[in-house]
């Protein structure tokens, strides 16, 4: 396995991350057995960076991931968690919480669901604009002072938020939708995230299966039919893009997932794609990605197959775009 570091103050990681949040229902029901035999075979390839979040089905994405690590070496993996997303009944998202006093009750949760006595990358899973962000990485930091966290993370914010938080305490990543469908981070957050050298944790590198070919219309339980990117006017056309894709890879004799990964990654040497496997299928599919070599001229050829701002639709429904610091 490939490693990167992330950032100048940040952990040395797998190249490839993986992301547990479909395990726990986001798209539909996952089998438990199968989940675990996942995050096993993970481990086993040499993946070391895990991510979750408190709210992944209630808690159930962090019990899920203490049953699949049990007796695991707790040197051999890092958990990268996002907290501070408030849920109602009905799964109803109610804004985020980065008080400084809930931080550390968060992280309290957190750490007896997931049976581990530090976290390795905790960050807000979101901007709370009622809290200055330098308090809750303040927060974070008396806890990395304690010895129950070692990095702090952030997660969909814009540059000024970065430069802010960074003067508090360094940051080892930014997590943030990134792929050849979501490009805004190019503007301005990419080029502040390597002039202060910090990482990025790339997430949605499948365009939550728009680019992996594992998507169709027709399930009346998905949550994506809610997403602009995903309605009946912008299907057609994003899934035309994955076919141009598709016909690029063809040429490279690889899979357009692991062409689309293949691309995230080759963005920075601090960019890890997280890749959301919920199976043991999915992900030996993905891994062989890192072994994809892309040229100048295989970059122009996926830059015409899916050009920058082709996309359309946003990347989440508009009650939930507000929360981002950057757009699409």
């Amino acid at each position: 396995m490939q490693t990167r570091t992330l950032g100048d103050a940040g952990p040395v990681v797998s190249a490839l991350g993986l992301g547990a949040m479909s395990m726990s229902g986001t798209y539909g029901p996952a089998d438990r057995g199968e989940s675990i035999a996942t995050v096993h075979a993970a481990l086993d390839a040499g993946v070391t960076l895990i991510d979750t979040g408190d709210f992944y089905g209630m808690g159930h994405n962090e019990l899920l991931l203490n049953e699949a690590l049990r007796g695991r070496d707790r040197s051999g993996y890092l958990l990268s968690v996002k907290f501070g997303q408030q849920v109602g009944p009905g799964m109803r998202f109610a804004g985020q919480d980065s008080r400084p006093e809930s931080v550390k009750n968060f992280l309290s949760y957190s750490l007896t669901r997931l049976g581990v006595d530090h976290i390795d990358i905790y960050r807000p899973a979101r901007l709370d604009r009622s809290v200055p962000v330098e308090e809750t990485v303040g927060a974070i930091k008396e806890m990395i002072d304690a010895g129950y966290v070692r990095y702090v993370g952030l997660s969909e914010v814009d540059a000024e938020t970065v430069r802010r938080a960074h003067a508090v305490h360094p940051i080892a990543d930014l997590q943030i939708e990134y792929s050849l469908l979501s490009r805004a981070v190019e503007a301005e957050v990419l080029p502040t995230l390597r002039e202060l050298g910090i990482g990025m944790t790339a997430y949605g590198v499948l365009g939550r299966g728009l680019l992996s070919g594992n998507w169709a219309p027709g399930r009346a339980d998905d949550p994506r039919n809610h997403s602009p990117r995903f309605s009946a006017e912008n299907a057609g056309h994003n899934l035309a893009l994955a076919e141009a894709l598709r016909r690029v890879a063809g040429a490279k004799g690889c899979s357009v997932a692991q062409l689309a990964i293949a691309w995230v990654a080759a963005q920075g040497a601090g960019i890890v794609p997280l890749v959301g496997a919920r199976t043991r299928e999915r992900l030996a599919e993905a891994l062989p990605a890192l072994e994809v070599e892309l040229s100048a001229d295989d970059l122009t050829e996926i830059e015409k197959a899916v050009p920058k701002g082709s996309a359309r639709g946003d990347r989440y429904p508009a009650a939930f775009m507000s929360a981002l610091g950057v757009g699409n």
